[in-house]
């Protein structure tokens, strides 16, 4: 793929090669991530960080991404608040919005919402999820997060055996992951949800059809007893036709530490992608599990900011001029930024 000028809307655009450009860019971002160093690369550029469906991480994260390349950021969070409440289209937002930024971010809860938008521009536009469609930069830092936690690079992730635990059908995070993993080779894929919450058959198909070895189970313990990773996600009650019908499937996919010491092999990875269900009950990965050093959540989430900075800066062109303005930063910041 060639990233300058590209728009960046599927896992489905990338080659193993290119997920090697860009983890090879986010490790030289990590420093600017960390607070460590500045860089004013991007000074005078502006993102339009077009959000309009609920979101606090990838919002900010995005926004935080671009501002540590020296860029500026202007948002809009929620069609009340943008002219598509006034019933403007698609296209009419993209067309005038790409008259005054340099690079977009879209959320829109709309299946091919995002693509549609992207087709009205010739300035870059990155998908920030669309509907129970993509999230193709969440799947970016989790994969950028599995090859830290477990100390591999890609071509030794071969053999990989990861869950895929909770709402499997409409959790798009899920959709973006498992296209990616499916570059690898040989990953045993364990889906752990209620036989109406599981993968889609066609995401299913593409995984087996590349040569992995995809099982599933409606049972919790017995799914997650032999895996490197566990990766679940919260019940997504926006995305169904009522409460009540989301109700039932509250909670009964909760890991807590009292699980994960009976059937998780030792080092077995945590992720989610964050939020957390926090309601009594709910919580997919129960907050018992905060001080286990193999929770990588909140690691997780730090990762999406070297990953957005390195992409800013290939869609931008300026990957090989970040070092140019670089120093160190003049405020104070703590060795670690997270509790443990």
């Amino acid at each position: 793929m060639l990233f300058k000028g590209s728009h960046i809307l599927s896992i489905d655009q990338f080659s193993l090669r290119d997920l090697q450009t860009l983890f090879t860019v986010s490790e030289r971002m990590e420093p600017y991530a960390a607070r460590r160093k500045m860089t004013r690369v991007l000074e005078g550029a502006i993102l339009g960080n077009l959000f309009f469906e609920p979101s606090t991480r990838s919002r900010i994260s995005f926004g935080a991404a671009f501002d540590r390349l020296g860029g500026s950021v202007r948002d809009t969070t929620g069609f009340q608040f943008s002219s598509m409440a006034k019933g403007e289209s698609l296209y009419d937002t993209s067309r005038v919005v790409s008259g005054y930024v340099d690079v977009i971010v879209m959320r829109h809860p709309t299946i091919g919402s995002v693509r549609e938008f992207a087709a009205a521009t010739r300035i870059p536009v990155i998908s920030g999820g669309d509907g129970a469609g993509e999230h193709p930069t969440q799947a970016l830092l989790d994969l950028y997060t599995i090859r830290k936690e477990l100390k591999r690079e890609l071509n030794e992730l071969r053999g990989l055996k990861i869950a895929m635990v909770g709402d499997l059908k409409f959790g798009r995070t899920v959709h973006s992951l498992i296209k990616l993993l499916s570059l690898l080779e040989e990953v045993h894929f364990t889906l752990v949800a209620p036989l109406e919450l599981q993968l889609p058959a066609d995401l299913v198909e593409s995984a087996r059809e590349r040569g992995h070895n995809v099982s599933a189970t409606t049972n919790l313990h017995e799914g997650i007893s032999d895996v490197d990773v566990i990766y679940t996600t919260r019940l997504q009650q926006e995305r169904f036709t009522s409460e009540a019908e989301a109700e039932k499937f509250r909670g009964s996919y909760s890991i807590t530490a009292a699980i994960y010491a009976s059937f998780c092999k030792p080092g077995t990875v945590l992720m989610h992608p964050l939020p957390r269900d926090s309601r009594t009950g709910a919580m997919e990965l129960h907050d018992d599990l905060n001080s286990n050093p193999q929770l990588a959540i909140f690691r997780q989430a730090d990762n999406g900011i070297p990953v957005r900075m390195a992409l800013f800066a290939l869609v931008l062109g300026v990957e090989h001029r970040v070092e140019e303005t670089a120093r160190d930063v003049s405020w104070y910041v703590p060795e670690s930024i997270n509790m443990n």
